[in-house]
């Protein structure tokens, strides 16, 4: 099996010895092993060896180095870092939390060794996760439109709040006088949507969810839409220029940015072992069915 070891940052001893731990197992188990250039690195700071390992720093290097499996060694915002890399190469993603909460990393440190013994015996499905286009009358986000999370818009370098009107499939859908809006992905609906007030979406419910941020009008509510659909968006206020967001990236927009969300022609696969449902990362994640008065 070849696999492709993505992560940005090691950031103390503890972390090594987790990342070295999975170099360790693979390699015992017959891998063979391609590193980010970033991780090779952190990991000769620490006093590696990586001499045995070929190095990737572009996706043309990872679609001709022919990798089986991504293993992204970070948090969430490692993985929406690393699709930016593999875009639509379709390559599975297995993440190992180093972070903090983890909902697409789900893989905990204590369970690497189980973990990779079951990736190695093919003991795992594939669950394909969607992802948002985002088209515009203006240059982007660059040559990767995508998002596997959420778009959002907000306002920049004042109290005032903006106005973003949204469209479906050209019909008005509403105005939102608010700090701003996402449109996020059933995978981003864990996100910032989540803290928004936005609900949780399960992973294959085909649906975009359009959560507003600090609306001024308390009769507006999140709301969820068949994925089917395309999203237009116009924003407009006292200043000249907003945030837009698209995952971990971010860009300045104007009013005269006219902004169409849909959703993408290919999704992100993700490994998942036996005991990592997304019922059982809510429960873990969130402390659902955990008491503590009983």
């Amino acid at each position: 099996m070849r696999i492709f070891l993505y992560g940005q940052r090691i950031k103390n001893q503890e972390e090594f010895d987790y990342v070295n731990q999975v170099i360790e197992a693979c390699t015992k188990k017959g891998g063979q092993i391609f590193l980010y250039t970033q991780i090779s690195r952190e990991l000769e700071r620490f006093g590696a060896d990586i001499s045995p390992f070929e190095l990737i720093n572009s996706t043309k290097e990872l679609e001709t180095s022919k990798i089986d499996l991504t293993i992204t060694l970070g948090g969430d915002g490692t993985i929406l870092q690393a699709i930016t890399l593999i875009k639509s190469y379709e390559i599975p993603i297995l993440g190992i939390n180093l972070g903090r909460l983890g909902f697409l990393a789900n893989v905990e440190k204590k369970t690497i060794e189980d973990t990779l013994t079951e990736v190695f015996n093919k003991n795992f499905t594939i669950i394909t996760k969607s992802l948002l286009s985002l088209k515009c009358n203006m240059p982007l986000f660059g040559s990767f439109p995508f998002a596997l999370n959420d778009f959002t818009v907000n306002k920049r370098d004042t109290s005032s709040m903006i106005t973003i009107h949204a469209y479906i499939d050209n019909e008005l859908l509403n105005s939102y006088w608010a700090d701003g809006l996402i449109i996020s992905t059933p995978t981003g609906s864990t996100g910032y949507s989540l803290s928004c007030g936005g609900p949780i979406v399960f992973p294959d419910s085909e649906n975009f969810v359009i959560t507003p941020v600090a609306p001024h009008n308390l009769n507006v509510r999140p709301i969820v839409i068949s994925n089917s659909h395309k999203i237009t968006l116009e924003v407009e206020g006292r200043t000249d220029s907003f945030m837009c967001t698209l995952d971990s990236r971010y860009e300045t927009i104007t009013s005269k940015h006219k902004i169409e969300i849909a959703k993408a022609n290919f999704g992100i696969p993700f490994v998942q072992v036996p005991g990592l449902s997304f019922m059982k990362t809510l429960s873990d994640k969130l402390y659902w069915g955990y008491d503590k008065r009983n």
